[in-house]
């Protein structure tokens, strides 16, 4: 039999903050719609992921993926650099 891998999200920010060492601290933003006033609107998150090369600098675009929890409160990985900030 062939065993399926579980599906990892996958999400896409802005790094806003390299804090401590192999992490940094991403900005996830996603539109919605509003339930009452049926207008689209921003809903901004961040998430703590590690980067293992210590490859990301503030301002960069980059993609991560969920994996395992490494501490209280990183649960994704650094998976590739989109764009290079300034």
């Amino acid at each position: 039999m062939s065993e399926k891998q579980p599906h990892k999200r996958v999400i896409q920010g802005e790094v806003v903050s390299k804090a401590g060492n192999k992490s940094v601290t991403i900005l996830v933003e996603r539109k919605v719609v509003h339930p009452k006033y049926r207008k689209i609107v921003k809903r901004f998150k961040k998430y703590a992921v590690h980067d293992e090369q210590n490859s990301a600098k503030v301002g960069d675009v980059i993609v991560a993926i969920e994996c395992k929890p490494l501490s209280k409160t990183k649960a994704f990985k650094l998976k590739d650099i989109v764009s290079v900030g300034v």
